[in-house]
């Protein structure tokens, strides 16, 4: 069986400037401390034990350092009615947590410690007047995408009626080409070659294009064609996540290594998520077009919970137990 080269991809680091940035106007962010150390960064260490986003981002709460420290309307509160001392003694328990940010949310106003201590200890300090609830969800979204297990596969990744489903094989087969029949057959193409797959829940892999190759297809003999500009914007997607691989082969391969009916269906593992697979034979003559969306189709009916070759497993067993004379 073909084996196509897989690339693993380290998430990229990001700092207190860039999460500003990208969510300033979304979350209506305003700098106001800590400008002197925009570069501050999360603790690489905190992100590789992390379990998920939300061990990135919360509440104040004193068991989980290194993470973006949210403040509502309770976390002010408890500051603010504390006399000096004991808010000084907060305030320094907080920086000693080493936050990479520190967020002011539901239009409460730091106190003018906080805005002294985040200045000392270069944090940088965020205020705006979105519920903290609504930073937290937004904040936890960006970082899980962001630091998401992610690697690199070779194949032709398209949207079938809604399926994220990727072509792999050996090089030679026509993916490409298979991968434009589909798109002039009303499909949408995601990303060709070169495939950036992210882990972005326990179950649940996406698949994106790299940005240099973003709506691009080549095929053998014509070159680089533009999908988006040739058949629209409809006929591109910027993501999906993966739900079936059709792996292409030659026929003395199929016939070789794979069951004609094989009893289980078939799995790869996708960054430890098992994604289901099909394998189909190239050959002169097949419609490999209407062979692929046949295989969504049947892939829709299993994750609808009918599975055609079970039914056909029980319906001659029960021919066999009723001495059926034409088996």
């Amino acid at each position: 069986m073909g084996t196509f080269e897989v690339r693993r991809l380290k998430p990229t680091v990001i700092s207190a400037e860039a999460l500003f940035e990208v969510h300033r106007t979304t979350l209506h962010l305003e700098w106001i401390a800590g400008h002197a150390h925009p570069e501050r960064r999360f603790d690489e260490s905190a992100i590789r034990n992390a379990q998920s986003a939300a061990d990135l981002v919360g509440y104040l709460n004193y068991i989980h350092p290194y993470r973006v420290q949210i403040f509502g309307v309770r976390e002010t509160v408890y500051l603010q009615q504390a006399d000096a001392e004991t808010q000084e003694r907060r305030i320094s328990r907080i920086v000693t947590l080493e936050p990479p940010a520190i967020v002011i949310a539901d239009g409460c106003m730091p106190s003018d410690r906080l805005v002294a201590m985040c200045e000392r200890a270069e944090i940088p300090l965020f205020v705006t007047r979105e519920s903290a609830g609504h930073v937290i969800d937004v904040l936890r979204g960006y970082l899980a995408q962001h630091f998401a297990d992610r690697i690199s596969r070779h194949g032709v990744f398209i949207d079938i009626l809604g399926l994220g489903v990727l072509l792999t094989g050996e090089s030679g087969l026509g993916k490409s080409e298979l991968g434009l029949e589909l798109i002039s057959r009303g499909h949408g193409l995601i990303a060709d070659d070169v495939v950036d797959f992210y882990r972005v829940s326990q179950a649940s892999v996406e698949g994106r294009c790299p940005e240099l190759l973003a709506n691009l297809l080549e095929v053998r003999g014509i070159g680089l064609l533009d999908i988006k500009a040739i058949f629209g914007e409809t006929a591109v997607r910027r993501k999906m996540r993966l739900k079936l691989i059709v792996h292409l082969v030659r026929r003395d391969t199929l016939e070789r290594e794979f069951e004609r009916l094989p009893y289980e269906p078939l799995y790869e593992s996708v960054l430890d998520i098992p994604v289901r697979k099909v394998v189909i034979a190239v050959d002169a003559g097949r419609n490999l077009a209407v062979l692929v969306e046949a295989a969504v189709r049947n892939t829709i009916l299993q994750l609808r919970g009918i599975d055609t070759y079970s039914d056909f497993v029980q319906r001659h067993r029960l021919l066999m137990e009723q001495g059926d004379p034409s088996l």
